[in-house]
């Protein structure tokens, strides 16, 4: 892909005019409050002059800005502006659906009819937004057209049905996106006819009927393009603007002279951590050999091309992998399903000499290929199993001594293997791929401060030069939300571990009875969250009350559309759930905080990172673990209000909030600093939902 800006001569350079426009539409009544009638906020004043002269001086910026500022248009608009005036591309990432849904559904519009109410922004009306989505997301037209007619060597007699379901969805779909299909497509069926491949390119499709290729094209004539996190990353990761045609020389993170704006901000390092890191499973290397063939189907691109000797060479290669993956399991994750791998030997490369007789092979057997559809594919076929060979080395070797390395069961059954990577420190990778690509990058969120400062975030995000502005909520905390303290619940701890979840336990079931809104219950863990649910799910059904679980047949975000719809469920939620619930009005009137949101000391990358700063003379709890539970605490206290006419209680029921000298830092972090201590014995007259 490549981005819309193109070599031109010597003309004059462009002028942005979003720093002098964004002062007039964001003044109190200007042209946003007089156009849209929006409520004037000086806090979104604020962040969209910072944000508008970030651009305009390809400066990089961290704006944290309270729940209710209005950050989305604060951001868009001038950035709307910028790329009109500049002909550069904004990219906009999130991290949860709802906000990408959000942005592409309400804050878009509202910036195009903001542009055609007022005659100075008119030309700015006709912006193209598109979506960034990942390729193997899309169905390609050609690999359909080619599976079909090739569907005897590539796919089983049980497997035609399958694609002539998904034959008959292409012609009916505008969008091509696995999403849509309903029920979900088979992987290995997919894997045949989604976009992701070389056969997939403006070389072998026709433009205007393959689904990738037409998303592609409106992205490379879009001013706004919306991308989460997760592919950010990882097509940074996979050589971000350079991959898509940008020459070396050229400012750009994805594309050729584009600026980035970072929502969901706070969560950036860990998600760069995870994609700048090694994944490796054995469900992947599985479906990775039996796409070239598959010995129980006797089906696979070696079925036709390739013969006994590539089809053999398989067999080998699966063999050895299953004895690879069953031997970690069997030895160093038979005592837990996470263990961190310190040092090398724990397995020998026992897939290297398989992997590598069919690397050689497939190079052999796509030079006797004319160029074309064929070869090109046998050509990334080839790359993928050299991808999978340089991992498994990289792997054991523990290859790169600025990440860790650990293993991990997972799947429904713990059954799949997955050898894991990540940097210890991503900052520097940060700095890299983002700072220091030219262009501005604008980072928000309504959590970025630890302790009232900003400066541990930027330092986390290799960010030290940037400017950063905090602007508080506009909303009435003081008047909208109560905060409740359980002095009593029994401090975390291994010997008090039954009773201080029948406390926990006895308190849900007393809070969620006397608010008669929904209830988000956080929690730290599945096996609390499982537990406590056991208990009281059964007099939640008894008493009519809609209860809800993470964990069980429902997505988060059907959870979350299920709370909206219901008004007075009871969420049960753990990790995900602490940030980007958005549910306004009755339907959540009360945040139950189970425990404070320490991350486990024992996950791999925790405890490489403790390490890496004890090493260094530093403090990991004062300098890792409690700022990282802080982030996230006021992340979980942010679902509660979510408008100006929102109200509802803050229930704490982890005593360390009192008991520990580091309590009083979750405590500054609410909104609202007032709170009620309550025992059980003292709740019923000290607990006061509102009327």
């Amino acid at each position: 892909m490549i981005g819309i800006r193109e070599e031109s001569g010597a003309a004059p350079a462009p002028v942005s005019h979003a720093p002098a426009l964004a002062a007039k539409i964001f003044a109190e009544d200007g042209w946003l409050q007089c156009g849209l009638r929006l409520d004037h906020r000086p806090q979104q004043e604020t962040m969209a002059r910072a944000v508008a002269a970030a651009l305009r001086d390809d400066e990089p910026l961290l704006f944290e800005a309270g729940t209710g500022v209005g950050k989305s248009l604060a951001y868009l608009v001038p950035g709307i502006i910028h790329a009109v005036d500049l002909t550069r591309q904004l990219i906009v990432s999130t991290h949860t659906i709802s906000l990408q849904e959000q942005l592409e559904t309400s804050d878009l519009p509202k910036c195009r009819r903001l542009f055609q109410a007022e005659p100075a922004l008119e030309r700015y009306a006709g912006f193209k937004a598109a979506v960034l989505v990942g390729k193997g997301n899309y169905l390609c037209t050609t690999r359909l057209a080619h599976a079909l007619a090739d569907r005897v060597s590539l796919l089983a007699d049980a497997d035609y049905d399958e694609l002539q379901r998904i034959a008959t969805w292409a012609g009916a779909t505008a969008t091509g996106l696995r999403h849509e299909l309903k029920p979900p497509p088979r992987p290995e069926v997919w894997d045949v006819v989604n976009a992701d491949s070389s056969s997939c390119s403006r070389k072998h499709c026709d433009c205007e009927r393959c689904f990738f290729q037409r998303a592609r094209a409106r992205l490379r004539t879009a001013q706004v393009i919306i991308v989460n996190h997760a592919l950010l990353f990882a097509l940074i990761n996979a050589g971000g603007a350079q991959a898509n045609g940008a020459k070396k020389d050229v400012r750009g993170v994805l594309f050729a002279d584009d600026f980035v704006v970072l929502d969901e901000a706070h969560t950036v390092p860990e998600v760069a951590t995870d994609n700048f890191g090694l994944s490796l499973s054995s469900y992947g290397v599985d479906r990775a050999l039996k796409y070239l063939f598959n010995p129980r189907t006797q089906r696979g691109l070696f079925r036709k091309l390739g013969g006994a000797e590539a089809q053999q060479l398989v067999v080998d290669a699966l063999d050895a992998s299953r004895q690879f993956f069953e031997f970690l399991s069997n030895t160093l994750l038979a005592p837990r399903s996470v263990v961190r791998v310190r040092g090398t030997g724990v397995a020998e490369p026992t897939l290297d000499g398989p992997l590598s007789a069919l690397h050689r092979l497939i190079g052999r057997l796509a030079d006797k290929l004319e160029d074309g559809r064929e070869r090109d594919e046998f050509l990334e076929q080839k790359q993928r199993i050299k991808t999978v060979q340089a991992g498994l080395n990289e792997w054991l070797t523990l290859g790169d001594e600025g990440h860790v390395y650990w293993a991990e069961r997972g799947g429904r059954k713990l059954t799949i293997v997955t050898l894991r990577s990540a940097p210890i420190d991503v900052a520097p990778a940060l700095r890299k791929h983002l700072f220091g690509c030219g262009t501005s990058i604008v980072c928000t969120s309504a959590t970025l401060a630890m302790g009232g400062q900003v400066e541990p975030f930027a330092a986390r995000m290799g960010a030290e030069e940037a400017r950063s502005v905090v602007v508080k909520s506009p909303f009435d905390f003081a008047r909208n939300m109560r905060v409740f303290v359980a002095s009593d619940v029994p401090l975390p701890s291994a010997q008090e571990a039954k009773l201080s979840l029948d406390v926990l336990a006895d308190y849900i079931a007393f809070c969620t009875g006397r608010v008669r809104g929904g209830s988000l219950v956080l929690f730290t863990s599945y096996a609390d969250l499982r537990s406590v649910a056991a208990t009281l799910e059964p007099g939640f059904r008894a008493a009519g009350r809609p209860f809800l679980m993470q964990g069980a047949d429902l997505s988060r975000t059907e959870l979350t559309r299920q709370m909206r719809a219901l008004g007075n469920a009871v969420l049960f939620g753990t990790d995900s759930f602490w940030t980007g619930v958005d549910v306004p009005g009755e339907a959540l009137a009360q945040v139950i905080i189970t425990r404070l949101p320490f991350d486990p000391p024992t996950h791999p990358i925790t405890e490489a990172r403790c390490d890496h700063i004890r090493n260094g003379g530093g403090n990991p709890f004062s300098e890792l673990t409690l700022p990282d539970a802080l982030i996230k605490f006021r992340q979980g206290i942010g679902r509660l209000i979510r408008t100006a006419e929102d109200r509802g209680l803050v229930t704490i029921l982890d005593s360390r909030v009192l008991a520990k000298a580091y309590g009083r830092l979750f405590i500054d972090c609410l909104p609202q600093p007032d709170f009620m201590s309550i025992t059980r014995e003292s709740r019923n007259e000290k607990f006061h939902p509102f009327a």
